[in-house]
């Protein structure tokens, strides 16, 4: 496979109020060319634009974000020439999101939880744009039914119910009837079939936060028909890829596939990964360890690869803490286990954040910043409108059979994604 190349682009003079920023994301299709155009006012007899030409020489997607801060708006074109004409994919960038969460959360005993609790209440007191989401034992107990999470997770957690987006862990199993029906009870409403959750027998879904594709699955195994390759919810989870390719996607589940926690690594979740490296995700949460790991991006059986998806084990809601198993893994660059805290990411168009905020008194901390990785160029996805777009904007004109559309867009950022079909 040969990477797709191309430099950055700044538009100066007359289009200084714009950036053009093209970064690649994996390969294109031979001898097609993508052309862009972007115009510094909302006036469109007024036109001031760059249009630099992109050549392919292979399959694969294409990446760029124009930011604007003209009151008038931007005008937005791109016009394709090729035997396989790529399809665009646009999203409204707005103000980047917050993404914030851990795991192992409520416990009858010990204050870590309303101590995790209050660093999302410091997080989201400004009300930001973001979400939280939790990685698995939410009620950390035994039995875990109803009656628990109204005990042990309203008072804490359950403040920010409406903004969080949650996971099944071992423990959310451990209700009466052996189904999460107090999980899903809880976060779904009383007898609800789907809702924040996803669907009960299933609890894995995915949506959308700013320009990220979000998917949550579900690491309890034996509830789900399996993991492994060609089960339902792996399949699943491809089509779900196929049909949302964002430039970045983040995915979590209860038990890590890599850990050198207490548990140990999970490889029943082997072939989840491989799904989520195919198409190019970049990073992954997971719990069950009650402790803090990062690693560098790895493929599916653990070998360090920059395309692959980088781990975060975020069992530090609250619970407890756990010894280490073993020494620090292949590609593990860092881990604590006496520290309990969140993880906040920033969701840049192309690119996150990281920082690991621990509670009052602990000093233990970690960040970063990632860009969006290189998606290789996967058979079977789904073929995309000529336009989609989520920002309902000023108007949208689809000129010809080369597919010209041209969008007036408010001032802020516009995030666009270009998929060359395969040859």
């Amino acid at each position: 496979m040969r990477v797709f190349r191309f430099f950055p682009l700044v538009l100066l003079a007359a289009l200084a109020a714009m950036t053009l920023i093209m970064a690649g994301r994996g390969v294109a299709s031979p001898g097609n060319t993508e052309r862009v155009s972007v115009d510094s006012g909302g006036n469109e007899g007024n036109k001031e634009s760059l249009s630099p030409a992109i050549s392919a020489d292979g399959d694969g997607i294409v990446d760029f974000y124009v930011a604007a801060s003209s009151t008038d708006g931007v005008h937005f074109s791109s016009t394709q020439a090729g035997s396989n004409a790529p399809m665009l994919v646009a999203q409204w960038s707005g103000t980047d999101p917050v993404f914030v969460g851990a795991s192992d959360i409520g416990s009858k005993s010990g204050d870590g939880d309303e101590a995790t609790a209050t660093l999302l209440d410091a997080i989201f007191a400004g009300n930001p744009p973001g979400g939280v989401f939790t990685a698995g034992d939410n009620v950390n107990e035994d039995p875990v039914n109803l009656a628990d999470f109204m005990a042990y997770y309203v008072p804490t957690w359950g403040r920010h119910k409406a903004r969080t987006r949650p996971t099944a862990g071992n423990h959310d199993y451990l209700d009466t009837a052996g189904v999460a029906q107090g999980y899903f009870d809880y976060f779904n409403g009383i007898g609800n079939f789907t809702g924040p959750a996803g669907d009960r027998g299933k609890g894995y879904y995915s949506y959308d936060l700013g320009a990220w594709h979000i998917v949550v699955l579900n690491s309890n195994c034996s509830k789900v028909s399996g993991c492994g390759a060609g089960s339902p919810q792996e399949q699943w989870l491809r089509s779900d890829l196929a049909a949302h390719p964002t430039a970045c996607t983040a995915a979590m589940w209860h038990h890590p596939r890599f850990s050198s926690g207490q548990h140990g690594s999970n490889s029943s979740m082997q072939a989840i990964w491989q799904a989520l490296y195919d198409y190019g995700a970049e990073v992954v949460f997971s719990g069950h360890n009650h402790v803090y790991e990062r690693f560098a991006p790895q493929d599916a059986s653990g070998r360090t690869d920059a395309m692959g998806i980088r781990e975060f084990v975020v069992g530090t809601g609250g619970k407890s803490h756990y010894t280490w198993s073993s020494g620090p893994l292949p590609n593990e660059e860092v881990r604590n286990n006496d520290t309990w805290g969140v993880i906040k990411l920033t969701l840049h168009p192309t690119s996150y954040d990281w920082e690991f905020i621990p509670v009052a008194g602990k000093t233990f901390s970690d960040s970063g910043t990632q860009p969006c990785i290189a998606l290789a160029a996967v058979g079977g996805m789904a073929e995309l409108p000529d336009v989609s777009d989520s920002s309902t904007p000023n108007d949208t004109l689809l000129a010809g059979l080369a597919a010209v559309a041209l969008t007036t867009l408010a001032a802020g950022g516009w995030y666009a994604r270009r998929r060359f079909s395969r040859s």
